[in-house]
């Protein structure tokens, strides 16, 4: 008998009523299941996309959709099949499917939800997809309130065998309510996990970097952008109370350890920065309460560019008069001071300064708080030509005169960025 048919061999198993024998034939098909495994087409056999009525899930990712719910072993090697296997476009459809998606998300966002990282991982490979993506911005999970969690509330679907159920059990009934916000207060929870070492102090057992990774899939659209410009209350249970953007959450995380939690925040706040409409808020500091056209709505400005400027900064010392231009969080800093080691998240936050430049606005504060300094700076310390050929952009763009066509932004239509050069060797695309 080949390995293919002793791999097919032990596939029913994954629903035997024995947990220990579900999880003995789990344990040893879940080696096959990354992309360059020779037998891994055996999850694959009788997958169908489905046309209008959506992906047919076949037995052996059906059966791993369930063993996501079950005791932790079991679980885990679920969770990780599904995050090996979901770079397949039917699998990624099947774990998209309503039912499965809300489990994933309202899992995620279990505080005690011991396997949240890796259902965030999932959640990251599937809205890749833009019809995922785009379902995630409208997905409303049902909560209940929970006075004995960390965050306040009970995610109703997350009922499984690796998180835990309130006792005694909410009497109120469940509200529904949009995920996405919630997913943000999870991802800046999960953050203090790396720093606190007390477990008992803990908000949650996960630290859900790769929910960036979905902010970022969710915001390549213009309507996920405008998801994260558009005013919200952080409690989900409160109809009034302080309004704040959701950008402004994130982009803390700048310089955060993590890559994988610095580089999809870097890409949601270039993705944010296509909307034109959106750059006095982006850049405003806090203090000031600033709309975002058409609305009327007002919220504290998001304060982005300190969060731009420090992983592009060094330990240079620069004279008074430039220190006085810099925004008060890089003003004399450290002589350890280290710049952004990845030079792809380094040419990231240069192309959203780039994408600042396309507004006569954004362009005068960026030359009123330092911005030339520092990346002047940043090109003398330079080694990727990439990085360096998009700084010299940027600073012909910061030193450039301006006109009476430039100025106005309107008849302008955003071409600061055009000059003798290709328009196409201008392109910033969104990540």
């Amino acid at each position: 008998m080949s390995d293919h048919d002793l791999l097919r061999e032990l596939l029913p198993f994954l629903r035997d009523r024995n947990p220990q024998a579900r999880q003995l034939a789990l344990s040893n098909l879940l080696g096959h299941t990354p992309k360059d495994s020779p037998h891994r087409n055996v999850f694959f056999a009788g997958l169908r996309g489905g046309g209008l009525q959506g992906a047919q899930d076949n037995d052996v990712i059906r059966d791993l959709k369930i063993l996501c719910r079950d005791q932790l072993a079991t679980a885990h090697d679920a969770f990780r099949a599904l995050v090996n296997l979901s770079d397949n476009s039917l699998v990624a459809a099947s774990l998209s499917e309503k039912t499965f998606f809300n489990f994933l998300v309202s899992y995620t966002l279990h505080p005690q939800a011991t396997l949240a990282d890796l259902a965030a991982m999932i959640l990251s490979n599937i809205t890749s997809t833009p019809s995922t993506a785009a379902a995630l911005l409208l997905l409303k999970v049902p909560i209940l309130p929970d006075h004995s969690s960390s965050t306040g509330y009970y995610p109703v679907n997350s009922r499984s065998g690796t998180c835990t159920t309130p006792v005694p059990y909410p009497s109120d009934e469940p509200v529904e309510v949009l995920a996405l916000p919630l997913l943000i207060e999870a991802f800046v929870q999960g953050a203090a996990l790396d720093d606190e070492r007390d477990p008992s102090k803990r908000q949650r057992k996960a630290s859900l970097h790769f929910l960036a990774s979905v902010f970022a899939n969710t915001t390549i659209p213009p309507v996920g952008r405008d998801f994260f410009l558009t005013p919200r209350l952080s409690d989900p249970f409160e109809k009034e109370g302080i309004l704040e953007y959701p950008l402004a959450k994130l982009i803390v995380f700048t310089e955060h350890k993590d890559t994988i939690r610095r580089g999809g925040v870097a890409s949601v706040m270039k993705n944010c920065s296509f909307k034109r409409e959106a750059h006095k808020a982006i850049l405003s500091p806090d203090t000031e309460k600033v709309a975002i056209s058409p609305s009327t709505v007002e919220a504290p400005g998001i304060n982005m560019l300190p969060y731009l400027l420090l992983p592009l900064a060094g330990p240079e010392e620069f004279d008074l008069d430039a220190q006085e231009l810099l925004p008060d969080a890089l003003q004399f800093l450290p002589a350890n001071k280290k710049r952004e080691p990845d030079s792809v998240l380094r040419l990231t936050h240069v192309e959203t300064l780039l994408l600042l430049c396309t507004t006569f606005w954004g362009r005068e504060y960026l030359r009123a708080h330092g911005v030339y300094e520092v990346v002047r700076a940043l090109h003398e310390n330079e080694t990727v030509e990439e990085v360096s050929e998009h700084i010299e952009k940027l600073v012909n763009y910061l030193k450039r005169a301006e006109t009476d066509d430039t100025k106005n932004d309107v008849d302008t239509g955003g071409k600061a960025l055009e000059d003798d050069e290709d328009e196409e060797d201008n392109l910033i695309v969104e990540v």
